[in-house]
């Protein structure tokens, strides 16, 4: 006995309907508009402040490329990169000493970033420029010897007063890194054999490095606008120059403008480097690098084109 089934799908077999699409609309935030709406008029007035004063603009890009001026931004340079690898070396070594469990190097340690970053760094740089009024000569026995004034000169002031105060930072910094680093780690290469020396150097200093890169960064631009300190002891770097420069021309204001122009530009550049350099250590910390300025930039404009609404 067979039994016939009717296969035509009735009403009751058809699938339901999917929920409808829901249209996510943007919650508007009043306040941004406000706040921004505020901001451009200060802006706007500050720029209608300072077109109304007596200010030369002309002279700002007639003296922004002179030879003196590139001149002191080369010194600037140099004085920065100097002073930083002054103040790194010193840092790491003293990073290592105040870590020792010898208590005499430790110790030694802590008074020296204690002393250094207890006193400004405009009073150093002056006490180094002034010793000559202390100490005639400067006697190394057979190795040197001559008149303290002749030995101090600007520059070796400069790099004294600013590299020795930025060790005593460097040092904490340093320092940070090193603890930020489980200390199973070294345990376990000790285990394996490895010196302390090879252990900082293969296995601390390493994965210490992406804690210590982002303030060193910090340090670095703050050493390129403290540089501008040096013109107290007569170091011819920028703000110095274009000191000099506004004196002769009768335009003083005016190339502060130009010297405050040149430190942003520096900074700027220093900026974008500190940025990629962050990045490069992150590779290792994060499941995904963060985007590029120009990724984030090409971002905003693909996401100009789509639809404000979306489904949720």
């Amino acid at each position: 006995m067979t039994v016939d089934i009717d296969k035509t799908a009735g009403p009751e077999d058809t699938p339901p309907a999917g929920p409808e699409a829901i249209r996510a609309i943007p919650v508007r935030h009043y306040g941004r508009y406000v706040s921004a709406v505020i901001a451009i008029a200060l802006l706007v007035s500050v720029i209608y402040a300072f077109s109304q004063g007596k200010i030369n603009w002309g002279a700002i890009p007639d003296y922004f490329f002179d030879h003196r001026v590139i001149d002191g931004v080369l010194k600037t340079l140099l004085l920065t990169a100097l002073s930083m690898v002054i103040g790194i070396g010193g840092g790491i070594l003293l990073a290592v000493m105040r870590l020792s469990k010898n208590p005499v190097t430790s110790s030694i340690a802590w008074f020296y970033i204690w002393f250094f970053r207890g006193t400004p760094v405009l009073v150093q740089l002056v006490v180094w420029f002034n010793l000559g009024l202390v100490f005639t000569y400067i006697n190394l026995g057979p190795i040197y010897k001559d008149y303290w004034s002749s030995f101090m000169t600007p520059l070796l002031t400069a790099l004294l007063g600013l590299g020795l105060n930025e060790a005593a930072y460097m040092a904490e910094i340093c320092r940070a890194g090193l603890l930020s680093v489980d200390e199973g780690q070294t345990e376990a290469s000790q285990a394996l054999g490895m010196s302390h020396s090879k252990t900082l150097r293969r296995i601390v200093i390493p994965q210490a490095m992406r804690v210590i890169v982002p303030p060193t960064g910090n340090e670095v631009i703050n050493m390129l606008k403290t540089t501008s300190l040096v013109a107290v002891i007569q170091y011819s770097e920028l703000f110095r120059v274009t000191q000099d420069i506004g004196q002769t021309s009768g335009a003083p204001v005016e190339m502060l403008f130009l010297a405050a122009a040149w430190y942003l530009l520096l900074t700027s550049v220093f900026s974008v480097g500190q940025y990629y350099l962050e990045r490069y250590y992150a590779r290792g910390s994060s499941r995904s690098l963060p985007a590029t300025p120009f990724q984030k930039i090409k971002s905003h404009m693909l996401s100009l084109g789509r639809p404000k609404g979306g489904m949720a």
